[in-house]
């Protein structure tokens, strides 16, 4: 989910995918330790909030002692999977594919994971985990990239990203120049190509990652000249939330954990999904090719799939569970928690993948190297 891009950009041209170690056949006992790559507030053992613990159980039930390491992006995951030792990282759509491709991550046996029949219908065979038939993954959470505003400017939800990437005046009679922020990320691109299917259909964009030159080349020139308007660009979600709070920031692309954070906070917050609908994301928990905790890698496969641990974390993170047990009984998300998580918008969605050169909508689309180059360019202004 940025200037750490550097490895993200060799595993794109040209991919072939292919086995990289055969799944293990039994679950044996757990090694110790597990090691996890995550989104900060991804996995937590109650630092923050006691109510929010699904790690001390974990390790009391397996003996598997839990560290995690957070990562403020995808390309930061891609990164550390590829210069560390872990076993498991919360991998989004964006970065999973680039695992496989680069052999980063090993399939996974789905019959040692029992509650995989519970994951939702829309995740469980989802084109960012699983490579001609294979799973690489457990699907974890899912949300979408929401647009947070200001209450106090905005009196009613705004209805278009345009807010954001058009300058104009808001509904206080201020311009957005200075008020708005923008991904840090390249996989932003699809945001602006999102919104230029609605913008100007005469682009014939059906996908916002799958663009050739031409529509590649309007998504840029958008993106240049949002970049006017931006008071900064976002990855670090609690500097975000400072924004919101005492930095004037008006609207931004931003996650249900802000927002919910914000709200908890007694800010004047809300977010919306606009008319063009949005990007999102849809996290993987994926085994390092080469894990030194494999069992108990496992055996927090399993937990994962837990409707209590998917409810504890949905209400925490402000996601929404790949298991639909969780959204009913949860004493934290509460029975209208999934949908105030937008679960009912999933249609609305466009998950992130990785940008390929060869492309399902048409012949030949700008792979994700070209999108890290260029966008990295944009953000500093060129």
């Amino acid at each position: 989910m940025h200037k750490k891009q550097s490895f993200a950009l060799a595993l794109v041209l040209n991919w072939t995918f292919s086995a990289i170690a055969a799944p293990p056949n039994a679950v044996g006992a757990g090694e110790g330790a597990l090691e996890i790559i995550a989104w900060p507030g991804y996995i937590e053992r109650g630092t923050s909030d006691k109510s929010y613990d699904w790690v001390t159980p974990f390790e009391k039930e397996t003996g598997c002692k839990v560290t995690v390491k957070t990562a403020a992006t995808s390309d930061e995951m891609v990164t550390l999977m590829n210069q560390g030792t872990y076993d498991l990282v919360t991998a989004s759509g964006d970065a999973s594919l680039r695992l496989i491709a680069g052999k980063r991550v090993q399939e996974v046996n789905v019959a040692l994971v029992p509650s995989w029949k519970s994951i939702d219908a829309h995740f469980q065979n989802a084109a960012w985990h699983t490579v001609d038939g294979k799973h690489y993954g457990v699907p974890y959470q899912w949300g979408p990239n929401v647009l947070g505003y200001n209450t106090k400017v905005f009196k009613s939800a705004p209805d278009s990203w345009s807010v954001v990437f058009e300058a104009m005046n808001l509904p206080d009679g201020k311009p957005n120049k200075g008020r708005v922020q923008a991904f840090d990320g390249p996989i932003y691109i699809a945001d602006a190509a999102l919104y230029l299917m609605s913008k100007r259909p005469e682009l014939g964009i059906k996908d916002p990652y799958e663009l050739n030159e031409a529509q590649y080349a309007a998504a840029l020139e958008l993106l240049r000249q949002q970049r006017q308007l931006v008071a900064r660009y976002w990855h670090d979600v609690n500097v975000q939330v400072q924004d919101f709070t005492s930095e004037g920031l008006a609207a931004s692309s931003t996650w249900p954990f802000q927002v919910n954070t914000l709200k908890g906070n007694k800010q004047p917050m809300a977010s919306v999904i606009p008319r063009e609908g949005a990007t999102g994301w849809a996290d993987t928990t994926m085994l390092h090719a080469n894990a030194k905790h494999p069992n108990c890698a496992y055996k927090w496969f399993e937990w994962s799939l837990n409707p209590k641990v998917q409810g504890d974390l949905a209400a925490w993170f402000g996601s929404v569970p790949v298991v639909a047990a969780a959204c009913k009984g949860n004493k934290l998300l509460g029975d209208n928690g999934c949908k105030n998580n937008q679960a009912d918008q999933v249609s609305r969605v466009r998950f992130w993948k990785t940008p390929q050169s060869k492309c399902a909508t048409q012949g030949s689309c700008v792979p994700y190297s070209r999108w890290t180059t260029d966008y990295i360019a944009i953000m500093g202004g060129r």
